[in-house]
């Protein structure tokens, strides 16, 4: 019976085929291979042993459930695997399965291999989900809104400038997760404790060249275990691209409050159900799973951190957790970009709620304009911002429009004619370069 989420509820099929049981003993298997092979080559076990050895590696011969089997007696499930492994092996090529190496060799080896697979497929989504922010941006470069700060109306904006500032940090994404891939996708063949003196020595040179047949890069040093501040690194990566996607997911439900009404995720009106009592419901439930999600990816970064101070060669702490935390961690991940991709390609912008709102404030938004036209016609800046923010905090409490007090104040018309105050109070005319920096986004990220 199902019990964890994972099962039935979040993660694509795609990545959870990369953590599943049968995948990571494939992957051991080929490690157990690559071993033999270069072990053979270097003339340290026979060729013919190591050729049946690589014919075998498989789980079309070596079965999950016979592994198990044995686990169950050994307690042990490298040795499980070994064992399993060495049974269907002819002649006495399996008594060379596992020459020189210890457990974590294959281990850590193998995970490197489902990071590897892991991280292309988190890559490809990173990349299509870029590419609608920057489609969503190049589309609403003109889609002039109000910007908030401390959730107060700030300026005008546009929401070209929020889907082009998503794209850049999702492309930052990108490009960290190139950089961290050539630390978490590493292969180790050294031994006990790292000085490969099983091995004797052609060590070296078995464990450059296992890291070459597998296509990883071999660790320059290691104990018993490939160090945890990769992984940590790894996980703390994908709680930070985590963290993105909550950051967008929280703008999307902000701006789909009633009251402000701005953005909303796809809802199927003929099917889709908001609430099992409310009829009326249309919930941005999208996007607070993506929000909700985050949150566990985010937990997770902080459990491998500990990862980390293992004693001295090595403990076991960091196996059992990690059971979780590497499955967990990119699965759901990859189940929220998914979210966030299908989500952004389908939102609405509802132009009418934007320009109602960019008129809320009754022109309070367009107070720095006027200040800062009237510093450059000569009253001097700071005295603008007090003559301005008095006007304004009379505008305020008397619920009147800023440009009827500006009208009365004798100080500001003395700069400025009744006509040119009326063009500086239309905020579509105050987007500053917002359209040229949304178009030199678009040109830097594009088809990167």
């Amino acid at each position: 019976m199902a019990v964890h989420p994972i099962d039935y509820r979040y993660g694509t099929e795609e990545m959870k085929k990369v953590w599943e049981e049968e995948n990571k003993l494939q992957k051991m298997l080929e490690v157990e291979a690559a071993l033999a092979k270069a072990e053979a080559e270097l003339g340290i076990i026979p060729k013919e042993a190591a050729e049946e050895i690589n014919r075998k590696a498989s789980t079309k011969y070596v079965k999950l459930e016979r592994v198990k089997e044995i686990e169950r007696e050994t307690k042990h499930d490298v040795v499980a695997m070994v064992k399993a492994f060495a049974e269907v092996c002819e002649g006495n090529a399996g008594e060379y399965i596992h020459f020189g190496a210890t457990s974590n060799d294959i281990v850590d080896t193998a995970q490197s291999l489902q990071f590897k697979e892991a991280i292309a497929i988190l890559e490809r989504k990173l990349k299509e989900l870029r590419d609608i922010l920057l489609e969503k941006a190049e589309e609403h470069k003109y889609t002039v809104c109000i910007g908030r700060t401390h959730g107060q109306h700030a300026i005008p904006t546009t929401y070209g400038m929020r889907f082009a500032l998503w794209a850049s940090e999702i492309q930052r994404h990108i490009e960290r997760l190139e950089q961290c891939k050539e630390r978490i996708c590493v292969s180790m063949i050294t031994g006990a404790v790292g000085t490969m003196a099983a091995l004797g020595e052609k060590g070296l040179e078995v464990h450059k060249r296992v890291g070459e047949i597998l296509g990883l890069n071999p660790v320059l040093i290691s104990n018993q275990v490939i160090q945890r501040d990769r992984h940590a690194e790894f996980i703390a990566l994908l709680a930070l691209i985590a963290q993105t996607l909550n950051k967008i997911g929280v703008t999307v439900r902000s701006m789909q409050r009633t009251e402000i009404g701005e953005l909303e995720e796809e809802f199927d009106p003929t099917k889709q159900t908001g609430s099992s009592t409310m009829p009326h419901k249309r919930n941005p439930i999208t996007f607070e799973q993506i929000c909700g999600l985050s949150r566990v990816v985010k937990s997770l970064a902080l459990a491998e951190f500990d990862n980390i101070p293992l004693w001295e060669e090595r403990d076991l702490t960091n196996s059992s957790a990690e059971r979780c935390i590497f499955a967990e961690a990119c699965v759901l991940l990859d189940h929220i970009l998914t979210l966030a991709v299908k989500g952004i390609k389908k939102l609405r912008v509802n132009i009418e709620n934007v320009e109602k709102n960019l008129e809320l404030t009754k022109g309070l938004i367009m107070a720095e304009r006027i200040m800062i036209e009237l510093a450059k016609r000569g009253m001097g800046r700071q005295t603008a911002h007090e003559v301005v923010r008095k006007c304004a905090m009379k505008a305020y409490d008397e619920k009147r429009h800023l440009k009827e007090v500006l009208l009365e104040n004798e100080e500001v018309m003395k700069y400025l004619t009744k006509e040119e105050l009326e063009e500086l109070m239309n905020p579509k005319t105050y987007i500053g370069l917002a359209p040229q920096i949304v178009d030199e986004v678009i040109r830097e990220l594009k088809n990167k």
